[in-house]
């Protein structure tokens, strides 16, 4: 599974971008994004942020859950206290949902089992949910040690390596 994560600030500047595969089940955690995908993906999370506004003022929740979907491709939310949105396009990988073809019946059911059970197999699933508000919370915890610098400003570029790290960490953690 493939994951795109973005910042966006209060006027809809994105504040921080990084992308990154699965670390568990066997995965590197690289992205597997195309060229083409990698532009895309900001477009995406961008005209998602619509219905971001017009959900969040249907629930008192920080985490909005899945909000939108773009052909496979899924958009998660989390919302500040102060209007920042935490954006995650989460992207399953196509043999995650369907065993390769021309692989003999008893490898492809075990192989569909061991995928059924991972995070990314159905990206609505409750472990999955589960797994990204835990993602977004770590991430939400580290946001606020760093926009506590009493150098930054609102709505500034987050350029700290540390805190890229920092997020990295937690997808290989909970994704």
């Amino acid at each position: 599974m493939s994951y795109y994560f973005a910042i966006i600030g209060t006027q809809d500047n994105p504040l921080f971008e990084h992308e990154f595969g699965t670390s568990k089940q066997g995965g590197d955690g690289q992205a597997r994004f195309g060229d083409q995908a990698r532009h895309l993906n900001q477009f995406v999370l961008h005209s998602s942020l619509d219905i971001v506004e017009e959900v969040q003022w249907t629930t008192g929740q920080l985490y909005l859950k899945v909000i939108d979907k773009f052909f496979t491709s899924y958009i998660s939310c989390f919302m500040t206290g102060g209007n920042v949105k935490f954006l995650l396009l989460h992207q399953p990988n196509a043999t995650a949902s369907a065993p390769a073809a021309g692989t003999p019946g008893a490898a492809s059911t075990s192989s569909a089992s061991r995928s059924s059970t991972a995070v990314g197999a159905n990206p609505t699933s409750p472990q999955t949910e589960e797994a990204i508000k835990n993602f977004f919370y770590e991430v939400y915890d580290n946001y606020v040690k760093a926009i506590m610098n009493p150098f930054y400003k609102a709505n500034m570029e987050i350029k700290s390596p540390v805190f890229r790290q920092r997020v990295a960490a937690a997808g290989r953690k909970y994704l």
